[in-house]
C-alpha cells in the first residue's frame, strides 16, 4: 500500500477480520490468564490497527472504510458488553468468548476465498501474496498445535481452516505459477 500509494487491489475485510480476531483472542487470553495469547494478540491487534490506518489513509473511499471500521468497533463493544455485563459466570464467559473468537478466526481464514475464485478464473496468482500464504500456513499450524497441547478446542479447531486454505493457495501458486500467466502474443514477421 505504501509503495503503490493505493489500496486498489487490496480488500479491507481481511484486515478487519484479523483485527477483530486479535482483540477477541486477547480477551480470551486475559480470561484464561494465558501469557502467550495475551502477548501475541496484543502485538497482532496493534499491527492490524496500523494496517487499517494505512489502508484508510490511501483509500479513495474513506467514508466507506470508516463505516466498516465503526461497524467493527460497534460489534466489539456489543461483544464486550455481553461478555462482561450479561455473562457473570466466568466459565460460561470463557466458553462464549471462545466460540466468538473461533467464529472470527474462521472468518479471517475464509475471507480471502473471493480471491481464490478470481485466481481460478484468471489462471493467475497476481492477486495473492506468497509470503502471506506461507505465514498464514505457519501461524495457523502453530496455533493448532498450541491448542492441541493445551487441549483447548477453541484454539485448535478454528485454525484448521487456515491450514486448509493455505494449502489450497500454495497449490494455486504451483498450478498457476507466475511465469505461466503471461498471455500468448504471436511474433510479427
Amino acid at each position: 500500500m505504501i509503495t503503490t500509494k493505493s489500496v486498489e487491489n487490496i480488500q479491507l475485510l481481511p484486515f478487519l477480520a484479523t483485527d477483530a480476531n486479535n482483540l477477541g483472542w486477547l480477551g480470551y487470553g486475559c480470561l484464561k490468564q494465558d501469557r502467550t495469547l495475551i502477548v501475541v494478540n496484543s502485538i497482532g491487534a496493534a499491527l492490524q490497527s496500523l494496517y487499517i490506518l494505512v489502508y484508510f489513509y490511501y483509500s479513495t473511499t474513506k467514508r466507506e472504510v470508516l463505516l466498516k471500521v465503526l461497524g467493527l468497533l460497534a460489534l466489539l463493544a456489543a461483544g464486550y458488553g455481553f461478555f462482561t455485563c450479561l455473562t457473570p459466570d466466568e466459565d460460561t464467559r470463557q466458553s462464549y468468548l471462545g466460540l466468538f473468537c473461533s467464529t472470527f478466526t474462521i472468518a479471517m481464514y475464509v475471507s480471502p476465498l473471493a480471491d481464490l475464485a478470481k485466481v481460478i478464473r484468471s489462471r493467475s496468482t497476481r492477486c495473492l501474496s506468497f509470503p502471506l500464504t506461507v505465514t498464514t500456513f505457519l501461524a495457523s499450524s502453530s496455533w493448532t498445535l498450541y491448542g492441541l497441547q493445551l487441549s483447548d478446542l477453541y484454539i485448535m479447531v478454528p485454525n484448521v481452516p487456515g491450514i486448509v486454505t493455505s494449502v489450497v493457495r500454495l497449490w494455486l501458486f504451483w498450478r498457476y505459477a507466475p511465469g505461466r500467466d503471461k498471455p500468448y502474443r504471436p511474433l510479427h514477421a
